[in-house]
């Protein structure tokens, strides 16, 4: 088929130019199959342009010729049909340049017509269209014998030649005026005609054909003569055309007089949805801004038809018409206008409402002609108003405010109407405004039940008032704000009053019934929380709508009259219907206990439906509609309980089903409705494209509905409430009757015994034989159905069918209704036999029944037969794990392919080929050996099916996509057959993309999407996304979708390369709307205006999810282009005459801080978007927010002006913070919209900016941050938030605003500050007069979420308040100074803090009463009986299940702020005067009510309040639910750490040993679960706080105890503390053992080896190294620290069962870190484990008597310990010798001298102090020294040894420094150090031996210095030595001048180099002084500043 692509070339064309016309010439008469001979067509017009076209007229000679010749045989159609082709396409290339052979072609194919078949007729009739668009004007000539000869085709038997006679027309239309103007009423005539007996296909261009001419006709497109009667001009005359039509249908009735339109007969549905359809084109074409313009007049028209006589004189005729004019005011209003325009146009249609309204005023006279005629009218104006408010949503605001047309009022009176019908539409207009503004549903509920009782006696007032009711109740399903509970008491009254005063006046007790029924059925939508309240009641007012018993049944037939039934059965019914909803909507109410007590009255409902054949008899058809309701109500109720609950009743109810399923008086259901339920989802497309599958299925469905011409409210007054967005439309009770019959046969049936079973279905099967005609296909219809209902019911519970004898009638039942006329049917028992297969599981049974069919394919010879058993064998196996015999297989493909190429029958193809495709989904994998074949028969079958049979090439379709499924990966092989394959899939998708079908084109892009899966780089995305893109906007919606959702499978991968194709293709294409969209928006701004006109929500999800994937891709690199796009959709007005949009800026002046200057409005143009919904713009914002998101991944400079600022200057990106100005205007706008969901999403985009950018600083101001100078603009956005109108989600949602507004620090002027806690203080008082509010709009749970999100706020301000105090007050007091200035300068810290305090009284009691409400409800469900009967603060009792999750969003914050304020008041009571709350905060109210504060003790209230925060955070820290709630964590373990801060609640907790260990257990779990170090640090600050409580108790203890015994009495005090007299520590009850626990816990998740176990060696001590972070340095330091002062809470018994594990840890980490195995991080370990070494050997347990003993055992054994580690790792390289010796030092001189004095200890330690003092390290040398001088100043038994033992050394070392002096700083610190530790050692001799000690001292520092001549050129460190030691002479001679005088004596040289070194040092400092007067005469006194910069 592509063998002539090289066409492209044309070069190469004009060469061989001859031969490719010979060649193609020989195609051409080749017999070409459709495809090929369109494409070889557009090759030979091809050849001619490119080429001589000269020669071409020899071409269409060539095809006249072949078109005239006389051969009529089938073989040579194809040629002639190419010929017919050929000159289409050539003409429309070449145009003009034939126009000499064009009338002779024109005449030769005109008549070619007259005798062509069908597929000559439809392509003739394109031919000409071609030639239409080639010639153009210059075909004036034959134009109207091409109208004559489309006027035949547009009325002919084939729709295939009516679509094609359309399209000619619509192209001859263009040029040929005279047919929308002298001929218009003719065309008009014969388009009507043309809708008689058409398909959609043909509706669909019919109507857009007339619609154009009309469009024409009303506003030519160019000048036209000015004949008389030629041209129409008016919309009136327009629209009579079209009514003439509509009212009485297309029989040449133009020219007819009045008295033929006497007839009855009714207008062909047909003409009647074609005409509509037609109406809304001819309005879309004029567009937007006409129907604005002329709306009034237009509907006023449109009014006409509804009113006409008649088209309503029948009922069905009346719901249809009405459906038409609904349909036309929709698809018009609701996609062509903005906003505003909406707006007027509702304005108008309540004009005309209130019209109407006087037909229905009761004091009126009027005719029941008027009535009728007013009533439909209203139906149609009171929907569409209804919907417009719905879809306006809170941005109708305006249009309720408006009191000039009063539309509220306006429409409630229409409640009174005497017709039921506009009552029901008045009382859904009531809905949907409830629904779009929800304020309104509480105000209209009070409204509407006011009025309903002060009209009781009307009986209008009755049914209308509670409709409504019911009808607003039914909205507050779709308002997640919800409705008071106190609507559903007082609905109840009003129900319970209508029932029981409905006996009181007949004249209205049916009213009065249905009407309090139709109340308690609306209620239980409600839910089961407001149900609950109300059931005793129900049940009661249930048991007085039946008789007691059975009995009681029998007795009432013996009395009443036909009204006292009527009445009866209204009731019943109504009560069945109440009974029904509750099952539905509270199905936790429906305990065992309800169940029995309703059973009786459905036993006592059941029996008179026994009754109800001779009460009919005796009454009349009075009572007969009556009855028929009562029975489906029973079917109803029946259906939804379970079966065995009713067994006894099995037999009646069975009787009545029969009889309704089959007995003579039975109704024929809509096939569509009852069936399709039933059959199999694909199956369905056999029936051509579904209802949900084209746009107009509001009206499509009429064609359908069977008789009944559709459903209808007044069907059914009882859906009302249900929660459905548009309009329900109920059958009417017979055809529901029926449907609820099939339902409830499938529910009973599986229930029976198995001979009641085959008796049944012997008897359907015996029906169905015995009747003939219409009844028989009904009764067939029904039995089928309910017996395929039965097995969907039997497969989905897994029960049995029975035995063989149900299995012979069921299957013969089956197979009876498999070969049917009905396809619909067929395709239900197609999915009946696979039901029945897999219910039986018998493979004996499934091969018989493949069998059988095997043989009826063979022998069948007609159509239905072979269709029918074609899809039985692919639906057999359908439920049993797919087809796994491959010779089943064999044989099904090779029968399926033998029927698919049946080309005598389409039908028969069509159905193989889906039955095909099934197969090959079912078999999977074992189908690969037969996908060669497949394809290569789906590709022949493509290139030669005509395209009149479109549902063939539909059906080859859907083969192909699952031929690819199920080729899968593979298609990306390089092998010759799998080439071969991809060619055939492409070539396939190639030729159904040509089709004139759009089902079929959708198709072919579905295969595409498959392809582009499976092997995306076959796929030319050059040739596909420009296809997509040109059928965006099609007028198909299957279309539509598959284009969106192929765009959505391309952006996930390649969303830059479809972007780009997109905008390359409109620049090749004429200029059109989604061209222009494009062209200035790129593909993304074409999605986003067809998000806003589309309505099919799945449609819509598929372009949220494409933009959303184009976003991901290309955003960040892309940014100015997709905010701008965002930009440019919010500010798309919904003004149509010109946008305005909301312009951004910052005021100058003085009055900067005023709100409302920092924006104001300017106009500008519309931008490329224009009328944009407010659901469009909500979806913007949404994308606003994702862009943000996706860049906080990306580059860093997004959130950094300067980076971004300085990148920008060396590449061309861009950064998010460049445009911040943009993203805080989009916000604002959002925020200060009409609509509610548009300021939420604004709020949350300013939430997310303010999150993102706070902390972004201004590189031009230092000191401060970007959003600074947005202050103004945040505070704007957030005003109209906390109005008092605002509904409270959006308050809600501002508050948390708020709080990160302030909580982020970006506010640092008071004046500013003080703006913003305006808000929030307004916020306070309106939730403490929120709960008393009598009318209240919402459901309690909101308040509960307002209040709660205001206390939130108002926590999280507290808290970074407290915070930022604390940071300042923490460096010094200089920061202090600077905040207490003026209060504008420094930050705004301390100025929040002061503000808060202003209401922190009334905040404290509001926040602990929110708390003690969230204690309470998040107690388990057994303890449910302990909350308060009336609610909590701020939830009442019915919404606890609603307020839980609004506290669980809040407590943590509230937790953390009232744990901070009680730490500020250090839990000391303070007057904090009246709360201001409207009630007492809680019944208990924490000992704070004015009620109970007398009662209760400061302490008490102290001890309640420390035990709710501690319950509160313990029950969650348990809670297994936490774990990604980090947030909260840290909250609770903050604000535990706030209150352990507080000296009371320590003692609280130290009195309390269970408390403080349960609390360690559960921080030991959280310490064990998360990972986060920044928790893990909180948890052992935490710990820390509880060990430090339980000292400070201990130490509490002790003394009390002392000072009551007397000091003299120390032995006998009694031991307190942990261990007591035993030592034993009880895990579990023991606060030591529990915090042991947990440090080990922590220590050993930081350094394993320090457990035998984990390191693998028998110490402990295994050699890896782990790599430690500082944080995790924190962490093991604050774990030591914590176990050091562990044994200082034991008793002296209990700190020695402690004492091993604590030393054991320490030294262990102490080794690590002296290995140096921790990392580079250990110096910062160090410290920390020798302080808390230290602390561990000066506890006191240390030197208490019963202890001391041990403890010097154990200690000695941790020295021991410390010198074999330090003998062991010594010789290791990086041993850290400094760290090994400090600690050593410690042990002696904080252990007791017992511990160290004993041998060989001390022996071993001076031995280590001596090795360390002949290191070679100076460093070590250095701190061995130092540590020398704390020995030698520690206890005389410690020093004594190591003077005696070191001394000598000492001396030794410092008299080899005269040698060997420093020569660098290190060796100077250690010559430094050893003179200390020298002068250590002399001082702490005796004063007898120290004179002696001095005389060694002197010496040596008198060695240490230089003389004049070496000092010069000495290096720095010596010069450093000579004047330390001359200093230190200096300083020790004087106070020994007695061995000083005797030394300079006895030793003359040391005299001379002293007083040498004197005198330098003299000269010295008297010529620095010289130098320095010098230079403070001539420095000036002033300083000039020249750097300046």
């Amino acid at each position: 088929m592509f063998s002539l692509t090289w066409l492209r070339f044309t070069a190469d064309v004009k060469q061989n130019q001859k031969r490719l016309v010979e060649q193609l010439t020989a195609v051409l008469t080749s017999s070409p199959g459709p495809p090929t001979r369109l494409l070889l067509a557009q090759c030979l017009a091809l050849v001619y342009r490119v080429g001589d076209s000269l020669t071409s007229s020899l071409t269409v000679d060539r095809c006249n010729d072949i078109i005239r010749s006389k051969d009529d045989s089938p073989s040579f159609l194809p040629t002639r049909l190419a010929a017919v082709a050929c000159l289409g396409v050539l003409y429309e290339q070449l145009g003009r340049l034939l126009i000499s052979s064009f009338k002779e072609t024109m005449a030769n194919l005109l008549k070619a017509m007259k005798s062509a078949e069908s597929q000559g007729r439809c392509e003739i009739m394109l031919c000409i269209e071609r030639i239409l668009k080639g010639l153009g004007v210059s075909a004036v000539s034959c134009h109207r014998d091409i109208y004559k000869a489309a006027r035949t085709c547009l009325t002919d038997r084939s729709m295939a030649v009516r679509c094609a006679a359309t399209k000619c027309l619509l192209e001859l239309q263009r040029e040929a005026v005279f047919l929308w103007s002298t001929e218009l009423e003719n065309v008009a005539t014969l388009c009507f005609r043309a809708f008689e007996g058409s398909n959609y296909d043909v509706r669909v261009a019919i109507s857009k054909l007339l619609g154009t001419l009309l469009a024409s006709a009303l506003e030519p497109r160019q000048a036209i003569a000015p004949r008389p009667g030629s041209k129409r001009n008016s919309l009136e005359e327009v629209m009579e055309l079209l009514s003439s039509g509509f009212l009485r249908g297309g029989a040449g009735f133009l020219r007819a007089s009045g008295d033929m339109l006497k007839g009855t007969s009714s207008v062909s549905r047909d003409v009647r949805v074609g005409i509509t359809q037609t109406c809304v084109v001819f309005v879309s074409i004029l567009g937007g801004a006409w129907l604005e313009n002329h709306f009034s007049c237009l509907v006023s028209l449109l009014m006409v038809w509804v009113s006409h006589a008649r088209a309503t004189q029948y009922p069905a005729d009346a719901v249809s018409c009405r459906c038409c004019v609904s349909f036309i005011l929709r698809a018009t209003l609701g996609t062509l206008l903005g906003e505003k325009a909406q707006i007027a146009a509702a304005k108008e249609i309540c004009q005309l409402i209130s019209k109407q309204k006087r037909v229905g005023n009761m004091e009126t006279r009027v005719s029941p002609a008027d009535v009728a005629a007013s009533q439909h009218v209203l139906v149609c104006a009171l929907l569409e108003l209804g919907s417009l408010l719905q879809d306006l949503s809170s941005t109708a605001a305006p249009l309720l405010q408006d009191t000039s047309i009063g539309m509220l009022d306006t429409v409630i009176s229409v409640l009174l109407h005497p017709s039921a019908s506009a009552r029901l539409a008045a009382a859904w207009c009531l809905r949907c405004v409830a629904v779009g503004m929800p304020a309104q549903g509480a105000v209209l509920l009070d409204r509407c039940a006011e009025r309903l009782n002060a009209l009781k006696s009307c009986p209008e007032a009755v049914a209308g008032y509670s409709a409504a009711i019911a009808a607003l109740l039914g909205a507050v399903q779709l308002c997640p704000l919800g409705v008071s509970h106190s609507k559903g008491k007082m609905v109840m009254t009003l129900a319970e009053d209508l029932l029981r005063s409905a006996a009181q006046n007949s004249r209205i007790s049916i009213q009065r019934t249905q009407g309090g029924w139709l109340l308690l059925s609306a209620l239980s939508t409600l839910g089961p929380t407001v149900m609950e309240h109300h059931l005793p009641r129900l049940l009661l007012l249930w048991k007085c709508a039946f008789p007691l018993s059975v009995k009681d049944v029998e007795n009432e037939l013996r009395r009443g009259d036909s009204f006292t039934w009527q009445v009866t059965l209204e009731g019943r019914a109504g009560a069945l219907c109440a009974m029904k909803s509750l099952v539905v909507h509270c199905k936790d109410l429906l305990t065992d206990d309800v169940i029995s007590r309703l059973l009786p009255l459905l036993s006592c409902a059941v029996a008179l439906l026994n009754q109800l054949p001779s009460l009919i008899k005796s009454y009349g058809n009075q009572i007969k509609n009556a009855a028929t309701v009562f029975r489906l109500r029973v079917y109803e109720i029946l259906t939804m309980l379970q079966p065995k609950r009713y067994e006894g009743n099995f037999g009646t109810v069975l009787k009545l089903l029969l009889n309704d399923l089959t007995g003579p008086e039975i109704t024929a259901c809509a096939v569509l409705n009852l069936l399709s339920s039933l059959c199999y989802s694909q199956d369905l497309a056999l029936l051509g494209p579904g209802l949900h599958d084209v746009d107009q299925h509001y009206i499509e469905e009429q064609l359908h509905g069977g008789g009944s011409g559709g459903g209808t409210l007044e069907y059914d007054p009882f859906i009302i409430f249900e929660k459905q967005q548009e309009v329900p439309t109920p059958l009417p009770p017979a055809s529901a009757l029926t449907a609820a019959a099939v339902q409830l046969f499938g529910v009973i049936f599986p229930h029976l015994g198995i001979q009641q079973k085959a008796q049944i279905l012997e008897q359907f099967c015996e029906f169905v034989r015995q009747l003939k005609g219409a009844l028989q296909q009904t009764v067939q219809i029904h039995v089928a159905a309910a017996f395929c209902c039965t097995l969907k019911c039997l497969a989905s519970s897994r029960r049995e069918l029975g035995s063989e004898e149900v299995q012979r009638p069921a299957l013969s039942l089956l197979l009876g209704v498999l070969e049917g006329s009905n396809p619909l049917l067929r395709c239900m028992a197609a999915e009946g036999l696979a039901r029945l297969v897999q219910v039986l599981n018998e493979p004996n049974f499934t091969v018989s029944i493949t069998l059988m069919s095997f043989d009826k394919l063979k022998t069948a010879r007609d159509a239905i037969t072979r269709t029918g058993h074609a899809l039985a064998l692919s639906a057999v196996y359908r439920y049993l794990s797919g087809i796994s015999s491959p010779q089943y297989l064999s044989a099904c493909i090779g029968v399926l392919f033998t029927l698919s190429q049946d080309s005598t029958s389409p039908e028969v193809q069509m159905w193989a080929l889906h039955a095909l495709s099934m197969v090959v989904d079912l078999a999977g994998p074992l189908y690969h050996s037969h996908l060669e074949a497949s394809f290569n028969l789906v590709l022949r079958l493509l290139l030669s099916t005509p395209h009149t049979h479109v549902e063939v090439q539909q059906s080859l379709g859907r083969c192909l996509n699952a031929l690819i499924t199920s080729m899968g990966p593979d298609l990306q092989g390089e092998g010759a057959g799998v080439c071969a394959v991809r060619t055939s899939c492409l070539v396939g998708c190639a030729v159904m993309q040509d089709s004139q079908d759009c089902l079929v084109q959708a198709q072919a892009i579905s295969c595409l999407q498959q392809l582009h899966m499976f092997a995306p780089r076959f796929v030319n995305l050059a040739s596909l996304v420009p296809s997509l893109c040109i059928n965006l906007c099609s007028s198909y919606l299957s279309l539509r979708r598959a284009v969106v959702a192929c765009l959505r499978q391309l952006a996930q991968r390649e969303a830059v390369e479809v972007s780009e194709h997109a905008v390359a293709l409109v620049k090749e294409l004429p200029r059109s709307p989604l061209n222009v969209t494009i062209k200035e928006v790129g593909l993304e701004g074409a999605l986003f205006s067809l998000l806003d006109r589309e309505s099919d929500p799945h449609l819509c999800q598929d372009i949220q999810e494409t933009l959303v994937h184009m976003m991901s891709s290309s955003a960040e690199s892309n940014l100015a282009h997709w905010l701008k796009l965002c930009k440019d959709v919010l500010s798309a007005s919904a003004d149509s005459a010109a946008a305005a949009a909301v312009e951004m800026q910052q005021e100058e002046d003085g009055d900067r801080y005023d709100d409302s200057s920092a924006f104001h409005a300017k106009s500008e143009s519309s931008g490329p978007f224009n009328n944009l919904r407010w659901s469009t713009r909500v979806f913007s914002m949404e994308c606003v927010c994702r862009i943000i998101a996706q860049c906080e991944n990306g580059d860093t400079a997004h959130f950094n002006m300067a980076l971004a600022q300085e990148q920008r200057l060396h590449e061309s990106a861009d950064f998010l913070v460049l445009h911040l100005a943009d993203l805080i205007r989009m916000a604002f706008m959002a925020a200060t919209d009409h609509s509610d969901q548009l300021r939420l999403a604004g709020l949350q985009t300013l939430l997310v900016i303010i999150r993102k950018f706070a902390n972004v600083p201004e590189p031009e101001f230092p000191g401060h941050v970007i959003l600074e100078q947005y202050q103004a603009n945040v505070g704007a956005a957030l005003r109209p938030a906390f109005h008092v109108d605002a509904p409270p989600n959006v308050t809600a949602k501002a508050c948390q605003v708020c709080s990160a507004w302030i909580a982020s620090g970006v506010i640092s002027d008071l004046r500013d500050l003080r703006r913003v806690h305006q808000l929030l203080a307004s916020s306070i008082a309106k939730v403490q007069v929120g709960r008393e509010v009598s009318s209240q709009l919402y459901n309690e749970s909101t308040f509960t979420m307002e209040t709660l999100a205001v206390l939130k706020a108002w926590a999280e301000v507290y808290i970074t308040a407290v915070q930022g105090s604390r940071q300042r007050e923490s460096p010094g007091s200089h920061l202090q100074q600077q905040s207490d200035e003026a209060g504008t300068a420094g930050p705004a810290g301390a100025g929040l803090l002061k503000l808060v305090q202003t209401d922190l009284a009334t905040l404290s009691r509001l926040w602990l009463a929110a708390l003690q409400d969230h204690a309470l409800l998040t107690l388990p469900s057994q303890y449910s009986s302990q909350l308060p009967s009336i609610g909590g603060s701020f939830y009442t009792a019915e919404t606890v299940e609603q307020a839980r999750p609004h506290y669980y969003s809040v407590w943590a914050t509230i937790l953390h702020a009232t744990a901070l304020w009680l730490n500020s008041t250090g839990f000391i009571m303070v007057d904090e005067g009246p709360a201001n709350l409207s009630r007492p905060v809680t019944p208990t109210s924490m000992g704070q009510s004015t009620s109970l504060s007398s009662v209760k003790s400061p302490e008490d209230v102290y001890t309640d309040r420390l035990h709710l925060i501690l319950g509160i955070s313990v029950e969650f820290l348990c809670s297994p639910h936490s774990g990604d709630q980090m947030e909260n964590i840290d909250s609770c373990l903050q604000a535990l750490q706030a209150l352990l801060e507080v000296p009371w609640p320590r003692s609280k907790m130290g009195n309390d040993q269970a408390l403080s260990v349960e609390l360690l257990s559960v921080l030991h779990r959280l310490i064990v679960t998360r990972e986060s170090p920044s928790i893990q640090l909180a948890v052992l600050e935490l710990v820390r706080q509880i060990v430090c409580a339980a000292q400070e108790h201990v130490k509490e203890k002790r003394h009390s105890a002392e000072v009551d015994d007397g000091a003299a009495e120390k032995e006998t005090v009694p031991e307190f503390g942990e261990g007591r007299d035993t030592g034993g520590l009880v895990p579990g009850k023991s606060l030591v053992f529990g915090a042991l626990e947990l440090c080990l816990c922590t220590l050993l998740r930081m350094l394993p080896q320090l457990s035998p176990k984990l390191a693998g060696s028998p110490m402990g001590w295994g050699g890896h190294t782990c790599s430690l972070s500082s944080t995790d340095c924190r962490l093991v330091t604050s774990a030591l620290a914590i176990l050091s002062e562990l044994p200082s809470i034991c008793s002296p018994e209990g700190s020695v069962s402690v004492l091993p594990t604590v030393l054991y840890l320490l030294l262990g980490v102490l080794r690590e870190a002296v290995k140096g195995s921790v990392g580079a991080e250990s110096g910062q370990l160090v410290p920390g484990i020798l302080q808390a070494l230290r602390t561990v050997l000066t506890s006191p347990m240390s030197r208490a008597e019963k202890s001391r003993g041990a403890w010097a055992e154990l200690l000695r054994c941790a020295v021991h310990t410390l010198l074999e580690s330090w003998h062991t790792d010594k010789m290791e390289p990086g041993v850290d010798e400094v760290t090994m010796l400090t600690s050593l030092t410690i042990f002696l001189l904080y252990a007791s001298a017992e511990v160290t004095t004993v041998e060989p200890l001390q022996t071993c330690c001076i031995q280590t102090f001596r090795a360390s003092l002949e290191s070679k390290d100076p460093v070590v040398l250095s701190r061995s020294y130092q540590l020398l001088v704390s020995l030698f100043q520690g206890p005389a038994p410690v020093a004594r040894p190591f003077i005696l033992a070191l001394g000598g050394c000492l001396v030794s070392q410092l008299q080899e420094v005269e040698k060997s002096r420093p020569q660098g700083p290190a060796e100077l610190q250690a010559v430094q150090a050893a003179v200390r530790a020298l002068e250590a050692l002399v001082f702490a001799a005796e004063e007898t031996h120290r004179p002696q000690l001095v005389a060694v001292l002197l010496p040596i520092l008198i060695s240490l210095l230089l003389d004049e001549n070496a000092l010069t050129s000495a290096p720095a460190a010596s010069r450093s030595l000579h004047e330390s030691a001359l200093g230190d002479l200096m300083r020790i001679g004087p106070q020994h001048s007695a061995v000083f005088k005797a030394l300079m004596a006895s030793a003359p040289h040391m005299k001379a180099r002293l007083e040498a070194a004197i005198k330098g040092n003299q000269e010295s400092m008297n010529t620095k002084a010289q130098t320095t007067r010098v230079n403070s005469k001539n420095t000036p006194s002033i300083q000039l500043k020249i750097n300046f910069l």
